[in-house]
């Protein structure tokens, strides 16, 4: 049984245009234009168009290296403004780098070389002028227990310490490969309720792993999660060093106490970022004047003078250990352009200038893979130095560079000064730092706003310290591609009604005052159609179908005879799409009802005529607006009266 028979008269009344099918295009063409959309939407070729070789090479220069396109406009007051900046970041990046390259179970050395180098590379390859590069916590709790995994870094440090270049070297040519091919929307699958609570999670396993050097333990345990760690705080009751943990704790009050100082009087911005460099000068003092190594205290000890070695030689390319090189270095690698981009762009905004991702990525990318072969671990943007570095007046990218200068200084002349830096003090830097990733307002807003983005953020936290740091990042990349997944095949269908005294149509759980048209049904599909969900829309179509005749019925108004399908937010349209169109459109007509387009884009009206939906549907029952296709239905009500099958249809079903 079906509509076939039943014959719609034309109408010839003040007929609205049709909606137009765009003219054919070549494979070649269309091909062309997807590729540049999905690798090059902010069209970066443009400013070579139209240029002589010679422009060309000196633009593609400025563009890898934007040093050469706002150094020849560098004036003295920016240098001054830099120079301050630069010290004041420097001030924070040397207890900062030592700290972390002690948490990445690296020799603390290692955390000035990352300090040094990386730094420079940025200068002349970034694009940010307020990102100050270092060394980051969560990279290095990464590195740590990623290699550790695998390489014990007391038994084999050698082994271990090539790794870390291996890793940071895999890192780098990751992250310059993903800015080289355009593949930076690829960073983007971390959501920003999954780096919230990834990060959150990483800082409290951070923090917990510092109680070994507030409380002055020898041993501890390599494992990374909650149960693990307090189980070894706890069963060492009798070891804890009360010495240690007094410092400790002293040095962390000090050390919160200026921050939300400085927080709360930004003019004095300067004081929390001189508090960590002030902390290590007073620890060591203190340890010096009172011998406080002989009681239990440990302190760093001797630090190589000099600038980095080179490390090239050291890289480890063989089996089994390339693998776990990879993996770290891949792993390591997206976390760090997240946390550096997103820190990028934040700054930028706020000094209204734009940075491109793909080029900071190769920026990171470069410095890492330098980085690697000068004695350097993973190094990103964090956000704290990058913060310093903002509050403190930069301009440009110099301050990167004096700060770099001020390390070399360090480098070459001031190490021995650290020889009785207590480790403790380390701890209590890091601890501090951590504490501004548990960012428990942000949580709050995502519960505010959507929930199951608060479930993402607390997923991955919960993740990351129950179990471990890889796999609370499995966790919450694998939990922001269901929700991906959850958009993709289940998108939002809604019934449309008329606001009163107009030709416009909208959600009527929006809009409380709409009316329904009598005997129309307008649904709304607010998403493309592809293979993923063409199922469940003919099913949720269906659905809509038969609980609108069910009211029609209970209230006794008049029965269903048109379904509109306004379609102007179905962007694509694959060939599955078409055969869910194609079998609704059998279903309507089985059922005495007939189905009408509204709005279609010109991809869809493309794919629609290829397919030839359009003669099967009638190009008569394809309209521009939602008001069009409404009036063109009223209009065929008034003239033709029901569908006589739509009631052979019913008794049909009846029986």
């Amino acid at each position: 049984m079906g509509n076939a028979d039943y014959v719609y008269p034309s109408t010839n009344v003040e007929r609205a245009p049709r909606v137009a099918i765009p003219p054919p295009q070549s494979s070649v063409k269309s091909l062309k234009y997807n590729l540049k959309e999905t690798f090059f939407p902010d069209d970066p070729l443009r400013q070579f168009k139209n240029q002589t070789t010679s422009r060309r090479f000196v633009l593609g220069l400025k563009y890898f290296f934007p040093i050469f396109d706002w150094a020849p406009s560098y004036t003295l007051g920016f240098l001054k403004s830099d120079f301050i900046a630069g010290i004041t970041i420097a001030s924070l990046a040397i207890p900062q780098g030592i700290s972390y390259a002690k948490l990445a179970n690296l020799p603390p050395i290692l955390g000035l070389y990352s300090s040094f180098i990386p730094p420079l590379v940025y200068a002349m390859m970034g694009s940010s002028r307020d990102l100050a590069v270092g060394t980051v916590a969560v990279a290095s709790l990464l590195t740590a227990s990623m290699l550790g995994n695998v390489v014990n870094a007391n038994e084999n440090p050698k082994l271990y310490l090539h790794l870390a270049f291996t890793a940071t070297f895999v890192a780098g040519v990751f992250q310059a490969s993903l800015g080289l091919l355009r593949l930076g929307f690829i960073v983007d699958f971390l959501s920003h309720a999954t780096i919230i609570g990834f990060m959150a999670g990483a800082a409290t396993v951070v923090i917990m792993q510092q109680l070994k050097g507030i409380l002055g333990l020898n041993h501890f345990t390599h494992s990374t999660d909650l149960v693990s760690v307090m189980r070894s705080v706890f069963t060492q009751i009798h070891q804890w060093r009360w010495e240690s943990a007094v410092l400790g704790f002293g040095f962390l009050f000090f050390l919160i106490t200026t921050r939300d100082f400085s927080k709360r009087k930004p003019k004095y911005f300067w004081v929390s970022a001189m508090a960590p460099l002030t902390s290590v000068i007073l620890g060591s003092l203190l340890v010096y004047l009172t011998h406080a190594e002989k009681h239990g205290v440990q302190v760093i000890g001797n630090l190589k003078k000099g600038i980095n070695p080179l490390s090239f030689t050291d890289l480890v390319f063989v089996s089994p250990y390339l693998t776990t090189a990879i993996k770290t270095g891949i792993i390591t690698g997206v976390i760090a352009l997240a946390e550096g981009i997103a820190v990028g762009r934040s700054f930028a905004m706020f000094k209204n200038y734009h940075i491109d991702g793909n080029k900071e990525m190769i920026a990171f990318g470069s410095m890492n893979i330098v980085g690697s072969c000068t004695s350097c671990y993973l190094t990103t943007g964090p956000f704290s130095r990058s913060a310093v570095n903002y509050n403190a007046g930069c301009k440009t990218a110099v301050s990167n560079i004096v700060m770099a200068l001020a390390v070399m200084v360090t480098l070459l002349f001031l190490t021995p000064l650290f020889h009785y830096t207590p480790l403790v003090v380390l701890s209590s830097i890091i601890i501090s730092a951590m504490l501004g990733l548990l960012d428990y307002e942000a949580a709050i807003h995502l519960w505010t706003v959507d929930k199951f983005d608060f479930i993402v953020c607390i997923s991955a936290y919960a993740g990351v310290v129950f179990a471990s740091v890889e796999i609370g990042l499995v966790i919450a990349v694998a939990i922001s591609l269901l929700r991906l997944l959850l958009f993709v095949a289940r998108p939002k269908t809604f019934i449309l009604g008329n606001i009163p005294n107009s030709m416009i149509y909208r959600n009527v759980e929006q809009y409380l005052n709409t009316s329904s048209v009598p005997g129309v049904l307008i649904l709304e599909i607010d998403a493309p159609i592809y293979f993923a969900n063409s199922g469940y829309l003919r099913e949720r179509i269906a659905r809509w179908v038969d609980n609108e005749e069910d009211k029609l019925k209970s209230s006794g108004e008049t029965s269903l005879q048109y379904v509109i399908l306004n379609m102007g937010a179905v962007g694509n349209i694959d060939t599955s799409g078409i055969s869910m169109l194609e079998e609704v459109k059998k279903v309507m007509d089985r059922r005495g009802l007939k189905l009408v387009l509204a709005n279609p884009g010109a991809e869809v009206m493309k794919k629609l005529n290829k397919s030839k939906f359009i003669e099967k549907i009638g190009q008569e029952w394809i309209h521009l607006t939602v008001g069009e296709a409404v009036e063109a239905c009223d209009f065929m009500l008034h003239t033709c009266g029901p569908n006589p099958l739509k009631e052979e249809s019913e008794a049909y079903n009846k029986v």
